[in-house]
């Protein structure tokens, strides 16, 4: 068995063959002239969603390639579909191309990547499932997710999506598609990675 041991915070030259140093991040290296920054999944603080329009997650770091939220027993007090929206400075919200689908139909969005079909009961649904979003090329992302309601509809949404951000991605954001219904349950989250 091998142990990888840490001596140092602190980057001294160019490491040797196979080395691995840490600096806030970690660093593989195949030769003495390269090293290639290895990124951890960051997971951030989880979000009750308990209260107001919209839940945000900033200071996103420059170097992120996928970013995957996570709701957990999230639900609103209407029937407007679950929206995610991502920025650059500020928040994009147009320029989306996105739709959710399920057995008994779907919804599209240019205002954001519509994760969910709104169900007769909505209102009363905690949707449970994750959305992953990464990053394809320069600042353009594209999203796939599966989310669904635990009650007796037995219906998920699958949902995709592509969206050409202006800037670097540094937030996300998870609201409604009206902008306006209020959460009132459940949890959400993001993890981040290079």
């Amino acid at each position: 068995m091998s142990i990888l041991v840490l001596t140092s915070d602190t980057l001294i030259g160019t490491p040797a063959t196979g080395n691995i140093e840490y600096n806030g991040q970690f660093f593989g290296t195949d030769s003495n002239a390269s090293r290639a920054q290895m990124q951890r999944i960051v997971r951030a603080t989880a979000v009750a969603s308990t209260s107001g329009t919209s839940i945000d997650f900033t200071g996103l770091p420059a170097w992120v390639k996928r970013v995957t939220v996570m709701f957990q027993g999230v639900s609103t007090g209407g029937t407007s579909n679950l929206l995610i929206q991502l920025g650059s400075g500020s928040i994009t919200s147009s320029g989306y191309s996105s739709v959710a689908s399920q057995a008994t139909g779907g919804a599209t969005s240019t205002a954001g990547f519509i994760t969910t079909v709104t169900l007769a009961a909505a209102s009363a649904s905690a949707r449970y499932g994750q959305s992953t979003l990464t990053n394809i090329t320069g600042n353009t992302w594209v999203v796939s997710g599966l989310n669904t309601p635990i009650d007796n509809s037995l219906v998920a949404s699958i949902s995709v999506g592509s969206i050409a951000l202006a800037g670097v991605l540094d937030r996300v954001r998870i609201t409604t598609v009206n902008g306006t219904d209020t959460f009132d349950a459940g949890s959400i989250n993001i993890l981040y990675e290079g």
